[in-house]
């Protein structure tokens, strides 16, 4: 039977959008997420310095800044269903190939091979949610996706160290399993993801597919809003990415049990899966993203800095407090980005990639440097990180959103 009338992009975007929750956890979540709890057992392994592993974590973003504009690009010449198809694979091959690293250098650029592989699927996951849902359900539908990767985000830290490790027979063996679990998921995607025939319609051209991508680019680097969203994003992607990396190894060597210390983690993510639906919805109620963005930094913020003057039960409050915000942050700001005026369906990957490019940034120079300041003081990376949140409300502050009704 012919995919292009074998279903109704209507009903069909529903089984689309589990589909790719399902990548968003098992695809870009997971293979990430299960670091930090597993770099106490990896250093011993390796040898590694506290610095040696601040950068391998920021080794992990760094891929986006080289592949995120790219992904952009290949999804809207190529169609998503192919690129992300692909980058599933190949983020199965190159996490299970981290079990191999037998020396720092080594597993960095493995470490970086991943992300280049996995930083693919969220440019194209969220610009195949733009194209499969528009109107009032975008808000809902990119919550939704956050969700799943926010349950990556928790599962990574809550079984791979203190369940899977033991029971496999130490870190390489998760790497192996991890990545074996991503590439079935590009499988599945192969069998049931479709393209959106009706947005392939609206998206012919006749101009070339090179000279489309010099209009597109140009036109959105000429977007205020753009860079704006793009910077906020950094600097609150820089102060999540430093602290995550830090806070389990952090609290270990302040005496706590490895389970409770990589618990506070998943405690993190659990609070940003459990939210990001409703806050999402919300925003979509109340037709204003920012109104949602910027108490999000705030109490983000604020928790971050207070945290290395908390104890016990206390931390595990501002840890929660600190990551409520975290999915539902990311899926309003991109859901604000498709809403700005002057980014369209057609050139929507590249306005992703380009705010993606920039996002990285932050989160590739913000782990090393933080964990370079517990030299001075274990707590000053936390406050390290919490001030960067200050750049990003100015930022946010000056976005011109597009209020919806």
């Amino acid at each position: 039977m012919d995919s292009t009338v074998s279903y109704k992009p209507a009903r069909y975007r529903w089984t689309i959008l589990a589909l790719l929750t399902l990548i968003s956890t098992f695809g870009a979540a997971i293979p990430a997420s299960c670091m930090p709890v597993l770099f106490k057992e990896i250093s011993e392994d390796l040898g590694l310095s506290l610095v040696q592993i601040g950068t391998i974590w920021g080794f992990t973003s760094l891929a986006g800044i080289f592949v995120s504009l790219l992904s952009g690009i290949l999804g809207d010449r190529f169609g998503v269903k192919l690129i992300i198809g692909v980058s599933c694979l190949l983020v199965g091959v190159t996490g299970a190939l981290r079990g191999l690293a037998n020396s720092f250098l080594m597993l960095a650029f493995l470490v970086f091979l991943n992300g280049v592989a996995r930083l693919i699927l969220p440019v194209n996951a969220t610009k195949t949610i733009g194209i499969w849902f528009r109107g009032q359900h975008l808000g809902m539908a990119m919550g939704v996706s956050a969700m799943g990767m926010g349950l990556g985000l928790m599962l990574g830290p809550l079984i791979s160290a203190s369940l899977l490790s033991p029971l496999l027979g130490g870190w390489r063996n998760v790497m192996f399993l991890y990545g074996g679990i991503s590439a079935l998921v590009g499988i599945i995607w192969f069998i049931f993801g479709r393209e959106n025939h009706e947005y392939k319609k609206i998206a012919r051209h006749p101009t070339s597919k090179n000279t489309q991508f010099k209009q597109h680019f140009l036109e959105l680097i000429r977007l205020k809003a753009l860079w704006l969203i793009g910077l906020t994003i950094l600097f609150r992607g820089a102060s999540i990415m430093g602290m995550t990396g830090y806070l389990p190894m952090y609290l270990r060597n302040q005496g706590w049990e490895i389970a409770s210390a990589d618990g506070t983690l998943s405690a993190f993510y659990a609070a940003s899966t459990l939210a990001v639906i409703p806050l999402s919805l919300v925003s979509d109620r109340i037709g204003s993203r920012k109104a949602i963005l910027l108490p999000a930094i705030i109490l983000t913020m604020t928790s971050i800095g207070i945290l290395p003057f908390a104890q016990g039960f206390a931390v595990w409050i501002l840890v929660i407090l600190a990551g409520i915000t975290m999915d539902s942050f990311m899926a309003i700001s991109v859901t604000m980005l498709l809403e700005t005026e002057g980014v369209r369906q057609a050139n929507s990957g590249t306005a992703l990639g380009i705010v993606f490019t920039i996002a990285q940034l932050g989160s590739v120079i913000s782990p090393p440097l933080g964990n370079s300041l517990a030299r001075f003081n274990p707590g000053l990376p936390f406050v390290f990180w919490a001030s960067l949140s200050i750049v990003a409300v100015v930022t946010l502050i000056m976005v011109r959103e597009v209020r919806k009704k």
